[in-house]
């Protein structure tokens, strides 16, 4: 059998080449024509690349060479240098008046804010604390335009050093406290950068908190979300910046150096009591227990038992500024677990009077003081937290009722559910002091003889109880209260130790004078205690109603209450 022309022997039995197999593999196994030409593509971009990036590199290099403020901007090392360097004494903001310009400065500030408005000019506002100026980056022959792109572009919240020259602006800058002058910038260094995006925006933070109670409030058309609390005390290294903080830690500060410079030239002596004790000694419930190697501890709810024992001492007239433990479950605007107590006490010779009469004094000592000292402060705070002035008596006598005499203007207003023996609520403490602002003209009073089964078993019974009922006999102890709300406790403290002793078998529940807790405290009133009384303020509850803030969180950088441990 014949087979087809042209076609081998055989060759039937082999399978058809498919078209374009074989084609992919080059002679001897080499790159295919695909190959080729995908690596001379990469090969020309690389080439575009490197004359593009030589191109660049030769532009900046010239543009280097012609930037005339090179050296005048840009980034410090971080590395601080093995000698003090000789550069000029930073200025303040704070010090600068119109008789500064053209006063060449040097001073160190955070960017608030950095803007080009074109080619040749940018604006910077620039903040120390609470004191911001406008800077202008002006390009010029010896400023160039590189220094002006570079420094509108600096991240807000940024650390820099400034050169230049104070001047009067043209128009008053609306946007800096320091309205009527400005700083025409020479030279401009970044010291630390802030990055681009910031957990929280200090012009959020700069606006008030919402109401308490409440994290997110309707926002109105054209209106930034309000910032929450929990979102400002996250991010403190940045609320804190903003000026109401730093004025509200200044009044804070103003309150303690006031209530110390009262008691100092008073003849007070300061001291400092123990924080760690090995006993929950004035109410077991309301203590933080903690480990104390192999035992238990506990922080201290006041210095309460060393104050009277210093008395005891010989010390006369004790005062103390230090931390106050309390394990309450409250979540109200006005408590805190940790909190910094103002205590004092004293002897006295006739009548705990006496020791109240100085107590109103030091009062009114701290609220005048900040009025006369720290109004710059306040008055940035009610920009955020508008409230009317606080009021002090006109005549200068502080109004002092009896606990039933604060009972029967509660009454006489149509207020039913109270008693003479019982204590206030909250609701009932601020419409208190609502009335007693409308009759007195005051913000600030004293409520004295409260119910004696409402107070601490070391509390002195009251010579005026008309009753033999344990229920319905009074002390002699007293309340402060600033716009309607408690700043303080105190009274006249046992100083018998017989009668100690019988107060604390009356207790409920009833107190052992010789369990290890008490038997210390207790021992110092057998060797001829004086008579003495006392109290304990708050002072960011002091802060807080004087300014008329609506949470003690916003007094205290790093708040400690059920719901926060950190930062």
């Amino acid at each position: 059998m014949s087979t087809p022309a042209g076609n081998p022997e055989g060759s039937s039995s082999l399978p058809e080449r498919q078209k374009g197999e074989g084609e992919s593999e080059g002679l001897a196994g080499g790159p295919s024509k695909n190959a080729i030409k995908k690596a001379q593509k990469e090969k020309e971009k690389a080439e575009k690349a490197a004359k593009r990036k030589e191109a660049e590199d030769k532009q900046k290099h010239e543009a280097a060479a012609s930037d005339v403020s090179a050296d005048d901007y840009g980034q410090l090392p971080i590395i601080n240098p093995r000698e003090r360097p000789n550069l000029p004494t930073s200025s303040r903001l704070s010090e600068l008046s119109e008789e500064s310009e053209n006063k060449a400065i040097c001073f160190f500030a955070q960017v608030e804010n950095a803007r080009v408005q074109s080619a040749k000019l940018a604006f910077l506002v620039l903040r120390q604390r609470t004191e911001t100026i406008q800077a202008v980056v002006a390009a010029s022959d010896v400023l160039s335009k590189q220094m002006v792109k570079w420094a509108g572009g600096i991240n807000p919240e940024s650390r820099v050093r400034v050169h230049g020259l104070v001047k009067k602006p043209k128009d008053p800058v609306t946007s800096a406290t320091l309205s009527n002058l400005e700083i025409h910038v020479q030279k401009l260094h970044v010291v630390n950068p802030a990055p681009s995006q910031l957990p929280i925006q200090l012009e959020d933070a700069s606006r008030p908190v919402p109401s308490f109670g409440t994290e997110e409030q309707e926002v109105k058309e054209g209106e930034r979300p309000m910032l929450s609390l929990k979102a400002r005390l996250d991010n403190p290294a940045l609320n804190q910046r903003t000026p109401q903080n730093i004025a509200i830690r200044r009044v804070k500060d103003g309150v303690e150096t006031l209530f110390r410079e009262f008691l100092h030239q008073h003849g007070f002596d300061s001291d400092h009591t123990p924080k760690i004790i090995g006993a929950a000694t004035e109410g077991g419930g309301t203590v933080f227990e903690v480990g104390y190697f192999a035992t238990k501890a506990y922080l201290a709810q006041s210095p309460q038992f060393y104050k009277q024992i210093l008395i005891a001492g010989g010390a006369e007239r004790v005062m103390e500024v230090g931390s106050v433990f309390r394990a309450e479950n409250s979540n109200t605007h006005r408590h805190l677990c940790e909190f910094t107590g103002l205590d004092f006490e004293m002897e006295f010779d006739y009548h705990y009077h006496e020791v109240l009469d100085l107590a109103e004094d030091l009062l009114m000592y701290i609220i005048k003081g900040l009025k006369e000292r720290y109004a710059s402060e306040t008055a940035v705070v009610r920009k955020v937290y508008p409230m009317p002035e606080f009021q002090l008596p006109k005549d200068g006598k502080v109004p002092r009722l009896t606990f039933a005499e604060g009972i029967q203007l509660l009454r006489d207003s149509g207020e039913e559910d109270v008693s003479e023996f019982e204590d206030l609520s909250t609701a009932q403490e601020k419409k208190l002091g609502r009335l007693v602002l409308e009759k007195y003209s005051t913000d600030f009073y004293v409520l004295d003889q409260f119910p004696l089964s409402i107070r601490p078993f070391y509390t002195m019974p009251s010579p005026h109880s008309n009753s033999t009922d344990p229920k319905k006999q009074l002390s002699n102890s007293y309340d402060f209260f600033m716009r309607g709300e408690e700043i303080m406790s105190g009274a006249q403290r046992v100083h018998d130790v017989n009668l100690l002793e019988e107060r604390m078998r009356a207790n409920d529940p009833p107190l052992d004078p010789a369990s290890e807790g008490f038997m210390s405290y207790v021992d110092a009133f057998r060797y001829g205690c004086p008579p003495h009384a006392g109290g304990g303020l708050g002072l960011e509850r002091i802060v807080m109603f004087y300014l008329g803030l609506p949470n003690v969180r916003l007094v205290t950088p790093f708040p400690r209450d059920p719901q926060r441990l950190a930062p």
